[in-house]
């Protein structure tokens, strides 16, 4: 008997049918559940129901993001990763956030791309219909990098706050010959002609002196300091005269 059921094995409940996706055999008491997918089977057959994006299908991409046109650049960003964050798990919620975002990029920067050609197409036009004296006197003028000009401004600044300091005690004969000196080597450095660096050098000297003359005795006096003298004042115009001159001359 014992080899006749070793030779035909018997197994019970082959036949029933399946229910609520699980096989359970009667004979042994066994129940064995069939995962319904992959993810599920990876998961130990629970499978998460992420939330959609609720303004998925929005066709304005400032109203699906929820900020306004008038929103900072911080903002919009800020919108757009609060959104992805919490859709993460929806790949079509986190493309459509993904899209709009883009869609706002594009149209700033075609908006600042266009706002810099008109601008630049106006100035150009401008300078066109402009006498001949005027466009002869731009193209002596350039304009350098903007660290180049920090410099050169800082510098002269410092000059003027060293002569108002030193307003009681001497003029400002000794800052204005550094003054003058600087510019000279920052226009000789520009020109690679000391000669011509001089020459303008002092006729930058000789114009602000001048225009100092003539601008300071119309400031009231109660404007001033009772230290500040004539002398002094003038020299800070001559700072601006010779800062101009060595930045932005040719």
């Amino acid at each position: 008997m014992d080899a006749l059921l070793l030779t035909k094995p018997s197994f019970y409940g082959s036949k029933l049918p399946l229910k609520a996706n699980s096989r359970k055999s009667r004979g042994r008491g066994l129940v064995s559940t069939v995962p319904r997918c992959a993810m599920e089977a990876t998961f130990g057959g629970n499978f998460a129901n992420f939330p959609k994006f609720p303004r998925m299908n929005v066709w304005d991409p400032y109203k699906r993001l929820g900020v306004t046109r008038d929103a900072s650049e911080e903002e919009i960003r800020g919108a757009r990763n609060f959104l992805i964050q919490q859709y993460a798990g929806d790949e079509s919620s986190v493309e459509s956030v993904e899209a709009a975002y883009e869609k706002i990029l594009m149209a700033s920067f075609r908006l600042r791309k266009k706002s810099k050609f008109n601008l630049k197409t106006s100035l150009k036009k401008k300078v066109d219909e402009s006498p001949s004296w005027v466009k002869s006197l731009l193209e002596c003028v350039e304009l350098p990098p903007t660290d180049v000009i920090l410099r050169r401004l800082f510098l002269f600044a410092f000059m003027g706050a060293w002569s108002v300091m030193n307003s009681a005690e001497a003029g400002p004969a000794f800052q204005v010959a550094m003054s003058l000196a600087a510019c000279i080597y920052f226009l000789n450095d520009k020109t690679k002609s000391l000669a011509r660096a001089s020459i303008i050098g002092f006729g930058a000297l000789v114009i602000g002196w001048v225009c100092g003359s003539v601008v300071v005795p119309m400031v009231p006096s109660a404007l001033l300091q009772p230290t500040w003298t004539l002398e002094l004042l003038t020299s800070l115009v001559v700072y601006v005269i010779l800062f101009l001159a060595c930045t932005f001359l040719k």
